[in-house]
């Protein structure tokens, strides 16, 4: 019981915002079926997130899953890898565990990570001089299990991770962001495609030194994340 609470602790995300699309079956795990909505989380630039959200169908009973209806999470950031068009994808979900009350004036989007570095931090700087670095973080999960978390850092945050080392446990805090992006397929082909990351507010790295020597991500998961680092300089 205890190694189950310290995996949950790895892992928080706390949402609130608008059912942006009706719950779609996704799959079947030991009997239990999940289904799959997008969640519209508002800023307050007045701009929003749509994330998705994964829910068993144990935890639907008695909840409004109207389009427009407002829906308050507990739960986690995860990841997986799905095959589209013959190659493997690194998808990000966020995971339900409950459901709680929100005022109708409040919708917190709030992440809390402790996990390992896992590729080498990508550090650059956008035309208009804003630093920025890229960071992929593998986080703990039960069963031997690991989420592969594209991460954002920004300005002074940038410049304190872009050096760290391979394999570093970080904590962080932030907020999951959406992200539209055009993939250029050809010279004369291009789509719009959505990208999910945390955008971190606060980092720290442990201060006892906590290593995992296995904490690089695969080829495939490495390879994805970095395919859409690319596609997308900022």
């Amino acid at each position: 019981m205890t190694e189950e609470i310290n995996y949950a602790q790895n892992n928080k995300v706390r949402l609130a915002g608008y059912v942006e699309s009706e719950p779609k079956f996704s799959h079947e795990l030991y009997g239990e079926g999940f289904y799959e909505f997008m969640l519209r989380v508002p800023r307050l630039s007045q701009q929003s997130d749509v994330i998705p959200v994964t829910v068993s169908e144990r935890l639907m009973t008695g909840v409004d899953f109207a389009i427009g209806s407002k829906l308050a999470v507990n739960g986690q950031f995860r990841s997986y890898n799905k095959f589209v068009d013959g190659k493997s994808k690194l998808m990000l979900t966020v995971f339900v565990r409950d459901f709680f009350e929100s005022a109708e004036d409040e919708n917190p989007n709030e992440v809390e990570l402790c996990g390992y570095v896992c590729k080498p931090p990508v550090y650059r700087t956008t035309p208009f001089n804003r630093e920025i670095c890229d960071l992929l973080v593998a986080v703990n999960r039960a069963y031997n299990k690991s989420d592969y978390i594209p991460c954002i850092a920004w300005g002074r945050n940038a410049r304190f991770v872009r050096d760290i080392e391979v394999g570093r446990k970080l904590i962080i805090s932030g907020r999951i962001q959406s992200r539209q992006y055009t993939k250029k397929l050809s010279e004369e082909e291009s789509e719009v495609r959505v990208a999910y990351e945390l955008s971190i507010s606060k980092i720290v790295a442990d201060e006892r030194g906590d290593y995992r020597d296995d904490a690089t991500a695969s080829d495939s998961e490495a390879s994805e994340v970095s395919a859409t680092a690319d596609d997308n300089k900022r």
